[in-house]
């Protein structure tokens, strides 16, 4: 590594190592040998697995110096997340999941769990180091699981809604940490994408796309089915969608490969709240289309007004393609019980505060303790790196025919 580079050395290696002791004793301490086997889920958590590691790993590979560092540190989170992730669960004893035994369901979970950290990433990408994303991991999961439990403890909300906050709590949560962070220069040159990342982007968002599905209906334990079949035609039409938008919207009628990566998910993203309870496919279908162009639509309004008002940079556009997705899903899930319960109303009542309280409870409590880790992270303990440095695989990763197409 060039000299005028910060060597990683003493701190990474070591904290990998600490946490890694402190898991295994951990594990050896509270965990158990009385996990019940369900052959039956293992295919639901190997398209979990596929999605966190294949999907999101490529997905964030757009930048053309920084592909090495997303699917490496992609990999590296989930991992370390995974792990933590379980060790919570088997010893924060309020989580209702907590009794249960099965092992692949748990980690599974965990999986889910971890999805946060990679959709905050997103909005980090190229501006953190390796041991500022850990931290962040550590973080991140432990805010969201109690999150999840205040949820599910005080509101009520039941569990799988619970899980599908993860989009809302990594969209925000990451905001909240970039705010923190310097921007990058206006119309930077590494902050660009080039034909061959971008197709390793879109590889990464069509084995999302594919495996979404699984993702939306691995914790029904009812109505498995019906969550799969909405999930399918919600993500179908928003993908049709994105490709009528972006042709609409570009001054030569061509399409934008940048809308199509991050509008096709949308569906599944706002699908993810009601996916088991939608009736009709039709419905569905509805949802596809608004996530579609909320996504797409709210990206030039996010872009040219919110975010410079804001002093915000959003790496990858997780907030048009996670967080606003995921408000149209709740809204979707409140319009759904009203239409539903409509002739009870003091029922209705308190399940549209349940659902809005929700909502408003994890929107809350990630932006505070997104704020709280970024300037946490920005401390010069954690050396912090150069803006001049954003977006560079060679500040991490060894090149050695550096000078040959880089």
């Amino acid at each position: 590594m060039p000299s005028n580079y910060r060597n990683f050395r003493t701190s990474v290696p070591w904290l990998i190592l600490f946490l890694e002791a402190v898991f295994i004793i951990l594990f050896y301490l509270f965990s158990d040998d009385n996990y019940a086997y369900k052959s039956a889920f293992y295919p639901a958590f190997q398209d979990v697995n596929y999605m966190v590691i294949f999907g999101f790993g490529f997905f964030l590979t757009f930048l053309k110096r920084y592909g090495f560092s997303s699917a490496g540190f992609n990999l590296l989170i989930v991992v370390l997340g995974v792990q933590y992730s379980v060790l919570i669960e088997e010893l924060l004893v309020f989580l209702p999941q907590r009794k249960e035994k099965d092992g692949l369901e748990r980690i599974t979970r965990a999986v889910l769990s971890s999805t946060a950290v990679v959709i905050s990433t997103g909005a980090v990408l190229g501006k953190t180091n390796p041991v500022q994303l850990i931290l962040m991991t550590i973080v991140e999961i432990i805010v969201f699981y109690l999150s999840r439990w205040i949820n599910i403890r005080f509101l009520q909300v039941p569990d799988i809604i619970g899980m599908m906050h993860v989009h809302l709590f990594g969209a925000y949560f990451g905001l909240a940490v970039s705010s923190r962070f310097s921007e990058p220069p206006p119309r930077s040159e590494k902050n660009a994408s080039t034909p061959k990342s971008d197709l390793l982007s879109m590889l990464g968002t069509l084995f999302l796309w594919v495996f979404w599905p699984s993702f939306n209906s691995v914790l029904t334990m009812s109505n498995k089915n019906k969550a799969i079949y909405n999930t399918y035609f919600a993500l179908a039409v928003s993908a049709v969608t994105a490709f009528m938008l972006s042709a609409l919207t570009t001054k030569d009628g061509k399409f934008r490969m940048t809308h199509i990566h991050s509008a096709v998910l949308a569906g599944g993203v706002t699908v993810g709240y009601a996916a088991h309870s939608i009736k009709y496919p039709w419905i569905a279908m509805i949802l596809g289309l608004l996530a579609s162009v909320v996504t797409i639509l709210g990206s030039y309004c996010l872009q040219r007004c919110l975010n410079p008002a804001l002093k915000i940079h959003d790496t990858s556009g997780v907030h048009f393609t996670f967080g606003l997705p995921g408000v149209l899903g709740v809204l979707t899930e409140v319009v759904l019980v009203i239409t539903e319960n409509w002739t009870n109303l003091p029922g209705l009542g308190y399940w549209i505060m349940r659902d809005i309280g929700a909502y408003c409870l994890t929107i809350s409590v990630a932006l505070i303790t997104g704020f709280i880790t970024g300037f946490i992270l920005n401390l010069r303990l954690f050396k912090n790196t150069p803006v001049s440095k954003y977006f560079e695989d060679q500040v991490y990763w060894e090149f050695p025919h550096l000078a040959v197409g880089f």
